[in-house]
């Protein structure tokens, strides 16, 4: 009987060793990512302004990749960006072969008690941000409304791209903490399409747009005078737009600033970018450390200035850092903001 054990224990021991010899090994980033095409998933159309900064730092970031993999870029608009979300978190590879840029507020919604989004902002996998921001409501040179003055008085009528998109979310909020008129016409697919429906007379203005898409989109505005510049959302003034209010500054109350503060904390991630959640820790550090070494980059630098966008590195640690933050604001904070969204 021993005999028979002592056979039967070598002939399994001999299989393992073949099984162990049949699997593949495991690889390194250099065997992973040489060669590869990796996938940068832009949330919104081709031209946006969130479009131009991925392809920026697509042209880049391979370089700083083990193995000197290349990018394509998909666009995938949609649902006020939760397409993209959704794909990224739920559905994407976990292998450090997809990127993305997401939407600034989009994080922000689950704290909110949003139930129709399927995804933690805790889990993902935060590269950084490749700018922050500073916002304004414009409005067009034929317009009425000509100052922040004007706006506490008379209707704007301003773009809505979708029920969960910045461009509808704070001009609402503002139109309750402040006191301003935004009207919201919904149907435009970004901002960019609402802009030509500006130009043609549609609309009157836009209520929340970064001042880095205008620069760089529509640097004749501001040249040509051809907007009004009503308000900006900056915590303090903007040496690039001297005279320009600050709307927290006009808050009704001491909560209404600290519920203004929480929607715009946002703007600390201007244009951040994501992995899937459980990624191997050491591709996701991989990517993060990519994404901190291309905001350096002279020759992304110098891509970056020639495209006419703003760069500032937002590290992962410090996105990382503002969710819990904000996701650990006072109830009444979030009470507040949750009634302004009718939540």
């Amino acid at each position: 009987m021993n005999g028979r054990v002592a056979l039967l224990a070598a002939g399994i021991a001999v299989w393992f060793a073949a099984a162990g010899a049949s699997q593949p090994r495991a690889q390194t980033p250099d065997q992973f990512y040489k060669g590869r095409q990796m996938t940068m998933l832009v949330y919104t159309a081709a031209g946006s302004t969130y479009d131009i900064y991925a392809r920026a730092i697509a042209r880049h970031m391979g370089r700083h990749i083990p193995g000197d993999p290349t990018f394509i870029v998909q666009n995938m608009p949609g649902a006020g960006g939760l397409k993209a979300v959704d794909y990224l978190y739920n559905i994407a590879p976990k292998d450090g072969s997809v990127i993305g840029t997401i939407g600034r507020g989009l994080p922000f919604e689950p704290m909110l008690g949003r139930t129709d989004v399927n995804f933690d902002p805790y889990k993902f996998t935060w590269l950084g941000s490749m700018n922050r921001e500073s916002s304004l409501a414009i409005s067009w040179h034929t317009s009425k409304v000509k100052t922040l003055d004007d706006l506490l008085k008379q209707e704007l009528l301003i773009p809505g791209t979708g029920a969960g998109a910045d461009s509808q979310i704070i001009p609402l909020a503002i139109n309750n903490l402040v006191g301003t008129k935004f009207k919201i016409i919904n149907g435009y697919l970004n901002t960019t399409e609402a802009a030509l429906a500006m130009e043609r007379g549609e609309l009157d203005g836009v209520g929340y747009w970064s001042w880095s898409s205008i620069v760089s989109l529509h640097p004749d505005w501001v040249k040509d005078k051809k907007i009004n510049l009503l308000f900006h959302t900056g915590t303090k003034p903007n040496p690039d737009l001297p005279g320009v209010p600050m709307i927290r500054e006009r808050a009704k109350s001491a909560l209404d600033a600290k519920a203004l503060d929480f929607l715009l904390a946002r703007e600390i991630i201007g244009r951040p970018f994501v992995a899937p959640p459980s990624l191997p820790p050491e591709r996701a550090k991989i990517l993060r450390d990519a994404f901190a070494a291309t905001m350096k980059d002279p020759l992304f630098l110098k891509d970056a200035e020639k495209t006419g966008i703003e760069v500032e590195l937002v590290t992962a640690d410090e996105v990382d850092a503002l969710l819990k933050t904000t996701g650990a604001s006072p109830t009444d904070v979030i009470d507040r903001v949750k009634a302004l969204l009718g939540r």
